[in-house]
């Protein structure tokens, strides 16, 4: 069975993302971010939400861990900041139901969701630039970089939660995440 682990990072969320892996029949943990990653045997690794880049412990560890990481929210700007991207402050704040414009319909993680997919996100924080590497697959009128992927590395990001229930097609990012883990 697929193990993926998900790495704490005190968001409000990160049990919905458990639970959300644990309903398509994935072996989850859930992790704190204090947790190495050589303490892990995991297919794939979620980096959660969380409310602060000060309190993201080893989450940045696990992009050297050489297996597909998917980072949601803030797990997706620290893997800009820590890949050399750049992370601001967003004009648009806090939560809010969001229309994302898939951009690449070949992407594993996003494509499937092509032309566009309502979310529901925070843009407290977002991504200002992408890391090299990475490709831009989501973007909408309040955020430039709602998505972004590096496919050799494995690498992933959303802006959005998709384990909530505001989120239309969360699970569906779920399951591409998934397929990813398993085809390696």
């Amino acid at each position: 069975m697929t193990k993926i682990v998900v790495v704490d990072n005190h968001g409000q969320f990160t049990h919905l993302e458990g639970r959300a892996l644990r309903d398509l029949g994935v072996d989850t943990e859930i992790v704190d971010n204090d947790t190495p990653p050589e303490a892990v045997d995991a297919d794939g690794v979620v980096l959660s939400g969380g409310p602060d880049m000060d309190r993201i412990g080893k989450s940045a560890d696990y992009l050297e861990a050489d297996v597909p990481v998917l980072g949601i929210c803030l797990g997706m700007q620290l893997i800009a900041a820590e890949l050399g991207g750049s992370v601001g402050s967003g004009e648009y704040g806090g939560y809010a139901d969001v229309t994302v414009d898939i951009v690449d319909d070949d992407d594993p993680l996003t494509g499937s969701l092509h032309p566009e997919t309502r979310v529901w996100a925070s843009h407290a924080d977002e991504v200002t630039e992408l890391p090299e590497g990475f490709e831009l697959t989501g973007q909408s009128d309040v955020c430039d970089v709602e998505a972004m992927s590096d496919t050799d590395r494995d690498l992933y990001g959303v802006q959005w939660h998709p384990e909530v229930a505001h989120t239309e097609e969360g699970e569906e990012i779920f399951e591409n995440f998934l397929a990813i883990c398993e085809s390696r």
